[in-house]
């Protein structure tokens, strides 16, 4: 075996670095932008359908994860991408799919349980007003973080901390006066049962995130974003398989051409409504397990939560919803918690590069080179790369 250390190499080892670090930073804020354009349009949109005369709360279900097959154009892209590289590189041919049975399996049962959260937060959106609704599901994020500590160990800085308490105290704040967003004509079961359905969407949906990085790290193979999407449509799948069940049992196809007629925008509106539903919330969750690809859950819990003041001021807009002084304090709070995140991560960074050591430090002394012959390509004759 021949070492090598000529400065060709390294640079060539430099460029490679540099790429992959700009390919990363470019995937984590394309999935951030896909989460927060989720998190704060879908509860927009699923609020709409209610608003306007829609009842179905299998249907609002069913809408959060049945836009799985848009995935299918980008794993499609990839795999042509792949498919071009391997022929002008002459590589084996790419594979179509990454995902595997072990992989496939956890997904479906992480499916599922998307399928119930589904379920329980539909519930809590047509039972309470967008900012009742964002105030309860923000607990999401005490559970994100007591789960990501139990399951992935989840390491917390002095910022991370920070972050997580300044946010929850800005979500805190919204429940004052929160009563006073109640719907008019609305019971108290009703009111309540909204209550406890959101609080249990937010506690399985906290589960879920860790869950999503548990598997990603005893995955036993490398983890691309190929494979993030592959595994995403296969967790919308089957969540919308389990509501769809929820669907044939509650009748509600059956249904769907009647309260099209009656939707208070229209018949061409309801239709409309029902696939934006299903195609901001697909950006919300490929963004969600796109940010735990790139990051963390924690992540993702707290972009999850800086969101939900932005839904807060949203819905005062185009809902007219009161906007008290205790909704200005909360937008305060979270984006401070937000800054001091994303501040510590960055200091971290920093202090990871001042204690790099200095590649001259690192590099090998000239190693004498081999008598055997080597071919063009940079392998000797018994097929053995170079290192």
């Amino acid at each position: 075996m021949v070492l090598s250390n000529s400065p060709m190499e390294v640079e060539s080892t430099s460029e490679q670095t540099k790429k992959h670090k700009k390919k990363k930073k470019f995937m984590t804020i394309l999935n951030c932008s896909l989460l927060a354009l989720g998190a704060s349009g879908g509860p927009l949109i699923m609020r709409l359908y209610f608003i306007h005369g829609g009842k179905k709360i299998w249907l609002s279900s069913w809408l959060e994860t049945g836009g799985w097959p848009l995935n299918i154009i980008p794993i499609l892209l990839s795999y042509l991408h792949r498919r071009k590289k391997a022929k002008s590189q002459q590589h084996s041919p790419a594979k179509l799919f990454f995902i595997t049975p072990r992989l496939f399996l956890a997904s479906a049962i992480l499916g599922l349980l998307t399928g119930l959260d589904d379920y329980l937060y539909a519930y809590g959106v047509a039972a309470l007003p967008v900012s009742t609704l964002a105030l309860i599901i923000s607990t999401h994020l005490g559970f994100t973080a007591a789960f990501a500590f139990l399951l992935v160990k989840q390491k917390f800085t002095a910022s991370t901390i920070n972050a997580v308490f300044l946010l929850t105290i800005g979500e805190g704040v919204l429940a004052m006066h929160a009563s006073g967003d109640r719907p008019k004509n609305e019971t108290d079961k009703e009111y309540y049962m909204g209550f406890a359905m959101t609080i249990g969407a937010a506690a399985l949906y906290g589960f879920v995130l860790p869950a999503v990085e548990l598997t990603y790290k005893k995955a036993k193979q490398k983890i691309n974003y190929s494979l993030v999407m592959e595994m995403q449509m296969v967790i919308s799948l089957f969540a919308t398989v389990f509501c769809t069940v929820g669907m044939l049992a509650n009748n509600d196809f059956q249904t769907i051409a009647r309260e099209a007629n009656e939707f208070g925008l229209g018949e061409a509106m309801y239709y409309f409504v029902l696939v934006l539903n299903g195609s901001i919330w697909q950006c919300f969750f490929l963004g969600a397990i796109g940010v735990i690809f790139c990051a963390s859950s924690l992540l993702s819990a707290i972009l999850i939560a800086v969101c939900i003041p932005i839904t807060e001021i949203l819905a005062v807009l185009f809902y007219h919803e009161s906007f008290r002084a205790e909704k200005a304090v909360s937008l305060v709070l979270c984006v401070w918690g937000f800054i001091s995140y994303f501040y510590g991560e960055f200091q971290k960074v920093k202090k990871m590069k001042r204690q790099r050591p200095h590649p001259a430090e690192t590099e090998l002394p000239p190693q004498p080179q081999a008598t055997s012959p080597i071919c063009d390509h940079g392998t000797s004759i018994n097929g053995r790369a170079n290192v």
